[in-house]
């Protein structure tokens, strides 16, 4: 007699066999079908190799590969099996930052003095300003912790307020140079943003959130390290109040006031490893309340503000000064104020949130010599360097240095034209060097500079 294998529910009843419609096998083989329209059933192993075949042969596999949080069905939870519960991440535990993270001020400018020749009166500004800054870090993070020490008696709490900095310097001078190797020398993130780039939202261009999205880039999406870190606006002046247009200046005011409250401190929407928001790019919240903004600018056209401002008393009799007294000042920037940049189109509400404002010196031959030389990366070090691996000596006179000093002045491009003028003069001789194995050491001279000469060749073995 044989026996019935008809498969049966758990109260008894007899449950209908399901067949898979592309391979045939049995439920009892196969496992459960998954049904689909028209009575159809299909296997999981058969609907797997439909889903492998889709995802290797069409595009459209590639395309849900590189989309963020989109994947294939699991067809484990469609064939009734209970999910995985994900269990949820642990945040990383926000850092608290402590008296001796942070150097002193004669500390800091001593460390950026090995990089940046001259502007001590900047390094002393941004000295102090940085030291500060993390100092109302520190003190706040006590007071969240309860750790701050108790006010005197018949006294409140000082909180102490953001002191965000802008940089007025002509171009090639070291604005952007001083920032980058401040926030190296702190290990803080930095980003660095262009401010001709932004636009008001709605237009075409990039958002004013976008420079909090950069700083959370570099510091590697950790939100606690971005909200310690410190971002620099260049080209700041491109932002001005445009004059005498008509039309919504959505590239210069409505920037600066998009700006306000990023400046000041607020919680900012702002999307991970994109540009833009958008529904398939997840957001963080980042608080601006702790991160050190640093603007800079060339600003074109303020000294003649200034110049102006400063002849106002030049008028007649015994007393007056005379009209043309600044026109030979070099430094005329040095001498700008809050009512000067008002004047060339920044918004009161702007300037009042950046109240350390300070100018850099415009860079002088002595000062481009020394720069060519005297910091740990000079660009001197650097060719020396690229020879030594060839087992060549590179030497420079000191009329030659001058000559070079002397060509990146008429540029008028500031410290940038010296990397330019060296790779001119080098590429001949880098290019000559490798062909000839008795060469020893090669000396850049001023006559070859100024175009009356050659370099001096010296072969191995001589002095």
């Amino acid at each position: 007699m044989e026996e019935d294998m008809t498969p049966v529910t758990p109260d008894g009843e007899e449950k209908e066999e399901q067949y898979c419609s592309v391979c045939g096998r049995s439920s009892a083989n196969a496992g459960p079908m998954l049904k689909l329209p028209n009575g159809l059933n299909i296997c999981q192993d058969c609907m797997q190799k439909s889903v492998d075949i889709m995802q290797e042969r069409t595009d459209l596999g590639k395309l849900f590969q590189n989309l963020p949080n989109i994947s294939f069905l699991n067809l484990g939870d469609l064939a009734g099996r209970a999910p995985k519960k994900e269990e949820p991440k642990k945040k990383a535990p926000k850092k608290t930052w402590r008296m001796s993270d942070v150097p002193a001020p004669h500390k800091i400018k001593a460390m950026l003095d090995q990089y940046v020749i001259g502007q001590d009166a900047a390094k002393k500004i941004m000295s102090v300003g940085v030291y500060n800054h993390y100092k109302r870090i520190i003190q706040e993070d006590l007071h969240r912790d309860g750790k701050d020490a108790p006010a005197p008696d018949g006294q409140e709490r000082v909180e102490i307020e953001k002191s965000n900095m802008l940089m007025i310097g002509p171009t090639g001078c070291g604005k952007t140079y001083l920032v980058q190797t401040l926030a190296r020398l702190l290990d803080v993130p930095l980003a660095i943003t262009d401010a001709t780039s932004l636009t008001e939202a709605g237009y075409i261009g990039d958002d004013i959130e976008s420079v909090v999205s950069k700083l959370l880039a570099a510091a590697g999406n950790d939100v606690s390290r971005a909200e310690h870190g410190i971002i620099f606006v260049d080209e700041i002046d491109k932002i001005a109040r445009k004059k005498n247009t008509n039309q919504r200046d959505v590239s210069g005011e409505a920037v600066q006031q998009g700006m306000l409250k990023l400046l000041e401190g607020a919680e900012i929407e702002v999307p991970v490893g994109a540009g833009s928001k958008n529904a398939m790019v997840p957001l963080r919240t980042v608080n601006t309340k702790n991160i050190l903004f640093i603007c800079g600018g060339a600003f074109p056209g303020l000294e003649d503000i200034v110049r102006e401002r400063l002849n106002r008393h030049s008028s007649i009799g015994f007393h007056a000064d005379l009209k043309d007294k600044y026109d030979g000042e070099k430094n005329l920037l040095q001498q700008a104020k809050t009512e000067d940049l008002r004047r060339f189109g920044m918004i009161p509400e702007f300037l009042g949130r950046l109240p350390v404002v300070f100018s850099l010196e415009e860079l002088t031959e002595d000062m481009l010599v020394r720069i060519l030389r005297e910091p740990k990366n000079a660009i001197l070090r650097q060719y020396e360097a690229l020879l030594a691996m060839d087992e060549v000596k590179l030497t420079f006179e000191d009329g030659a240095l001058r000559a070079i000093a002397r060509k990146a002045l008429e540029q008028d491009t500031g410290a940038r034209a010296l990397r330019s003028i060296l790779e001119q003069f080098m590429t001949d001789i880098m290019y000559e060097i490798p062909k000839d194995d008795s060469i020893g050491e090669v000396v850049i001279t001023e006559e070859y500079l100024e175009h009356r000469g050659g370099p001096r060749i010296l072969l191995r073995g001589q002095g």
